[in-house]
């Protein structure tokens, strides 16, 4: 029997609870102390045969405030958790969407077929003013006095919201 403890299982039974406190003090939550406590023994049981004669429980006390001063170092360690877990953002409603672009292909039925090509080209395909004139075989002010008359339909027709979301970034 070394020390007071005849083994280490003993020693960690005996002298946990208190070991326990100490880390929980130095960490502040009790899953990181129960962390840094198990660190610490496995870190001091290869030494036991060592350690035992002189004084175990104050070894791994210092051996905890290494550990724990370790991981303050660390950069993980800066970061600090928030109160409250943030929601998800919402999924986006799908059905919203397809309903919105079945809207819209019905009221470009409803265009010219030179302005319905122009609206398709210029902001659902995302092409420039003379990338449309090309396709179409026309010139540019064709395409934009065009596109003015097909727009100033579609916002008598469609509500400002839907047109907005269709159109926004194009």
């Amino acid at each position: 029997m070394t020390g007071g403890w005849a083994t280490f299982e003993e020693f960690a039974a005996t002298c946990g609870p208190r070991l326990l406190r100490s880390a929980w003090r130095l960490t502040g939550d009790q899953y990181l102390a129960e962390d840094l406590l198990q660190t610490a023994l496995a870190r001091t049981w290869p030494k036991w045969s060592r350690i035992a004669v002189e004084q175990p429980e104050a070894y791994v006390r210092r051996t905890m405030v290494n550990i724990h001063v370790n991981w303050w170092r660390r950069s993980w360690r800066r970061e600090l958790p928030h109160a409250k877990v943030p929601d998800p953002p919402a999924a986006p409603d799908r059905y919203s969407e397809v309903d919105g672009e079945l809207e819209l292909a019905l009221l470009l039925r409803h265009l010219p077929k030179r302005q319905r090509a122009v609206v398709v080209l210029r902001y659902l395909e995302d092409l420039s003013v003379e990338e449309t004139a090309a396709i179409l075989a026309c010139s540019t002010g064709t395409v934009k006095s065009q596109a003015f008359r097909a727009l100033r339909t579609l916002r008598d027709r469609l509500p400002d919201h839907a047109l907005a979301a269709h159109t926004a970034g194009r």
